[in-house]
């Protein structure tokens, strides 16, 4: 086989990966399928593109402590004393950074809010379950517009948000509870 015949076996491998991806996604096609801003990417990308879809579409729906084997149970907030809540805290943010899930804005809770956020509202959040490398659930921990704009949103995105709403805007501060968390 001569050097030049190489690029177009790659080609003709591409070719096919993208026909085969194609029909194996058609009986989820929508929009997001036919998108026209996919024939504009180069066909390895395309292929990564529709391959996530697939893996989107095919992934269980399943509360965040069943993703874990056995399922995830941490003690229940109030049954922990300070010390005991933030070692379990570390403990259990390092699980849920087992399974790709991020948690971020968490600097203005407390150990003990965020805590009650993990066993409240996370473990029991029903979500899909998608295996695909450099992938990750990004759980934002702010409820509302004032918490973001408060601690997080820049300069920038404050008076582009007080343009846009013709709002007062709360007052900016840096959170009380810097902490590291996996990346």
């Amino acid at each position: 086989m001569s050097e030049t015949s190489q690029p177009m076996i790659d080609e003709v491998d591409l070719i096919l990966t993208n026909a085969r991806l194609r029909d194996e996604l058609e009986p989820y096609r929508d929009d997001s399928i036919d998108d026209p801003t996919t024939r504009r990417m180069p066909l390895q990308k395309e292929n990564e593109y529709l391959a996530s879809i697939l893996a989107w579409e095919r992934a269980p729906a399943l509360a965040i402590a069943q993703w874990f084997d056995p399922p995830l149970q941490i003690p229940a907030p109030e049954s922990l004393d300070d010390d005991a809540l933030a070692v379990e805290l570390q403990q259990t943010i390092q699980q849920l950074h087992s399974q790709n899930i991020k948690l971020t804005y968490t600097d203005h809770l407390s150990d003990r809010q965020l805590y009650r956020v993990i066993y409240q509202d996370i473990l029991p959040a029903c979500e899909k379950k998608v295996d695909a490398p450099g992938k990750c659930l990004e759980w934002r921990c702010v409820d509302d517009n004032d918490t973001y704009l408060t601690y997080y949103a820049s300069p920038v995105e404050r008076r582009r948000h007080q343009e846009e709403h013709q709002a007062e805007l709360p007052k900016a501060k840096r959170p009380n509870f810097r902490r590291r968390l996996p990346d």
